[in-house]
């Protein structure tokens, strides 16, 4: 019986022990465990997703930054393009240290994923196997499951960036003004949608980047010049708006660049009397998407998976979502076929009728102001 009872007392203790341990580990600052997760190796890489929007390049930015301080060498990469103008111009003024390439570096660096997910099919990683040391991102995660060393994902955060930002300033790091001003620019661009909800983090953040930001840049960015080619592409996509009772669709024939896709669905989306969108435009061999919806409209990114299952890939957030059917000839398909199969498949998802589509913009309208 007194062997007993010192066995029990042991176990109360061990399991004592083991719950102060527990509680210890929760209080862990994040970017102390992140710090410690990524300490123990040379160089720290930084991948973005495919065509870095200003919330992944912030927010690799400053990590990379976070690193920096700790004297550890870290690189921010990505692949494809930049083309949004305010997105130029954001790198024209801030000089983020973002390298665009093709290809992982030779050297299999520690991978850090921000603003993505090893599941996606959008960054350098893809295809190329082996894991990510570490994941950022507060995007939901969609696909399949998988393990790294660290990860931080928040779905209720509004920014990858504000995540990325919280680090710095759980460390004591004063940003530079041109990297609180990037914070900020991508928290905004983030915060554009109909499903915002500013967490606690997101708060105090907005709050601490304030005192740092160069607000001169920040107007100037919302400000950038557009081109020629850009009220061309908006043009055609006026032309090519349907209305189907509170949704609007738009397929554009071409497009210079990815991001006009998703500019033109932010725009008919403020449109009165339109709850849904989705925009479509044919970018070399691909065909990119955007949808959108207010609060009445539900959830996006249910339909929006529906009508690219077995064509491409999708994600997003519940009002603000996009996707993308890479390489056409390689599914021997044209822009034409895919078109006329996601509009079938969206309206469907949607339980829309197809016959019920009305021009947004009337040609003879647009005639007559000629």
């Amino acid at each position: 019986m007194r062997e007993r009872l010192v066995e029990d007392g042991q176990g109360r203790e061990q399991r004592q022990k083991k719950g102060t341990d527990m509680a210890t580990q929760t209080k862990t600052r994040r970017s102390d465990r992140f710090l410690s997760a990524v300490g123990d190796n040379e160089e720290v890489v930084f991948v973005t997703h495919d065509n870095p929007d200003p919330d992944a390049l912030a927010a690799g930015w400053a990590l990379h930054a976070l690193l920096s301080e700790q004297g550890q060498k870290a690189r921010l990469i990505g692949r494809g393009a930049v083309v949004r103008a305010e997105n130029l111009h954001m790198i024209e003024l801030l000089s983020p240290p973002l390298e665009l390439v093709n290809e992982l570096p030779r050297d299999n660096p520690a991978i850090v994923l921000v603003d993505c997910v090893p599941s996606g099919s959008n960054h350098l990683l893809n295809g190329h196997g082996g894991d990510p040391l570490a994941v950022i991102d507060h995007h939901e995660p969609n696909g399949h499951k998988f393990r790294v060393k660290y990860r931080d994902i928040r779905p209720k955060a509004v920014a990858t960036a504000s995540i990325a930002a919280s680090y710095l300033r759980e460390q004591d790091i004063e940003p530079s003004k041109d990297l609180a001003t990037a914070l900020l620019y991508a928290i905004r661009t983030e915060s554009l949608g109909n499903d915002v909800r500013l967490t606690r983090t997101d708060r105090g953040v907005i709050t601490w980047l304030g005192k740092y930001a160069d607000y001169g840049k920040l107007a100037a960015i919302r400000n950038a010049p557009l081109t020629r080619e850009y009220y061309s592409d908006l043009l055609l996509a006026l032309e090519n708006t349907f209305v189907y009772d509170d949704m609007a669709l738009c397929f554009l024939p071409q497009a210079t660049g990815n991001e006009i896709v998703g500019e033109v669905a932010d725009m008919l989306i403020r449109c009165h009397g339109i709850e849904r969108v989705l925009c479509s435009a044919a970018v070399g061999d691909d065909v990119v998407i955007s949808a959108r919806s207010t609060e009445a409209g539900g959830n996006v990114v249910v339909p929006l998976g529906a009508t690219l299952r077995g064509l491409g890939h999708w994600g997003g957030h519940k009002h603000r979502a996009g996707a993308i059917i890479p390489n056409l000839p390689a599914l021997g398909k044209t822009h034409e076929t895919v078109n006329h199969e996601v509009k079938d498949r969206w309206l469907s998802a949607c339980e829309v009728d197809q016959q019920r589509g009305v021009r947004l913009v009337r040609r003879h309208a647009i005639l007559e102001c000629l």
